[in-house]
């Protein structure tokens, strides 16, 4: 009888997203486990994603019950407890101090460069592609760098810094196209290795540094995909740092997942298998950040990129499964597969936002024209 009810209980949530369990679209759940249904009122999305793992439920189009769940706001009708004990850990620690930055990156970009090479493209870029002129996800990656490069006016000779460079693709892209000079940081020893091979014989220097250590000046500066590790407690000192180190007439291009509302913790399942200690920033955070620092020139959403870019990861990963399988093993296929079909689901469903933000510490004069 137990059992029943929470299946009632959860067909009801699921049929205001128009899901039904064992039904026969794309998007129905396919559950072979009972236990699923009071896991998921018990630990909402975390217990949804490793029952998931664990093989207790199959979705044919994962992404698309992700969306459906979304904008049906189910997820703001099942409260976990554990979410609770999460928040007040977020509110009195700093989860993303320098002692544990290193810690929580190794736990996501050293999983294997092997994994990487096969999803990404031949850039190696990990961060949202721009989709306006391209067909591919190599066009795409290049169509973005090519619109970060104009909105940041580079010109021969510059001094460029990138903040978080992953595995260099961006370094290697701006040295090429427009012989200047990078400076790329990242706390990734394995992309650091990477990066320095990638950008062998150009003016690029790769370093294994956290953002609060810089020194120097620089005629502009990027950073893609890289707060989302910063923190709440920590976005006004990242900005700080970025002042301090771009010149008074300079220009600083921020990428960055945005979250609709303010928060203190990422989703629950993405902190413990995927992003330790991320945070999407809101709007409101990033501004109150950037208070008498910086003047705000161009904030640019191409959220909806991101489930395209996602969903092309996804087939690339799934299409070299049978080379990867040995080393991974069926439980990580599922998580990964899980990871990125779950977030192309929150951008499709607008939960998740994709912000480029130019920001200049006097102002353009003249004003700023931006480009797209």
């Amino acid at each position: 009888m137990g059992s029943d009810k929470f299946y009632n209980k959860i067909q009801h949530l699921l049929s205001f997203a128009d899901v039904e369990i064992n039904g026969s679209r794309p998007w129905d759940i396919q559950v072979h486990n009972k236990k699923l249904y009071p896991r998921m009122l018990a630990q909402g999305s975390l217990g949804l994603g490793e029952a998931y793992m664990d093989g207790w439920w199959d979705c044919e189009r994962l992404d698309e019950f992700i969306h459906k769940v979304l904008k049906a706001k189910l997820d703001s009708k099942v409260k976990p407890r554990e979410a609770f004990f999460s928040n007040i850990k977020a509110r009195l620690f700093n989860l993303q101090k320098p002692s544990l930055c290193f810690l929580n990156c190794q736990h996501h970009y050293d999983i294997g460069d092997d994994l990487y090479q096969c999803m990404l493209d031949r850039l190696k870029i990990y961060s949202c592609g721009y989709w306006k002129n391209a067909s591919n996800l190599d066009d795409a990656q290049e169509e973005k760098l090519d619109l970060v490069c104009r909105k940041l006016q580079l010109v021969q000779g510059m001094r460029v810094l990138d903040i978080g460079c992953g595995w260099g693709g961006t370094a290697k892209y701006i040295a090429e196209r427009y012989q200047v000079e990078v400076v790329g940081i990242t706390v990734s020893k394995k992309q650091a290795c990477f990066a320095k091979e990638l950008c062998q014989g150009l003016p690029v220097e790769i370093r294994i540094e956290d953002y609060r250590s810089l020194k120097g000046v620089f005629d502009r500066i990027v950073s893609i995909g890289m707060i989302e590790h910063v923190g709440y407690k920590n976005y006004t000192t990242f900005m700080q740092v970025v002042h301090r180190c771009l010149k008074k007439n300079g220009l600083f291009l921020l990428q960055t997942i945005g979250n609709n509302k303010s928060e203190k913790k990422i989703d629950p399942w993405i902190g413990r298998y995927i992003f330790p200690h991320a945070v999407l920033p809101s709007a409101s955070q990033i501004n109150s950040a950037i208070e008498n620092l910086f003047v705000l020139e161009d904030w640019h959403n191409f959220g909806p990129d991101y489930d395209k870019t996602l969903m092309h990861w996804f087939q690339n990963f799934h299409n070299s499964w049978n080379d990867l399988k040995e080393k991974y093993g069926e439980r990580f296929y599922r998580m990964w597969k899980f990871y990125l079909l779950f977030c192309a689901g929150t951008f499709r469903a607008r939960v998740n936002q994709l912000w480029q933000i130019v920001l200049s510490p006097e102002g353009v004069p003249g004003g700023y024209c931006a480009p797209r």
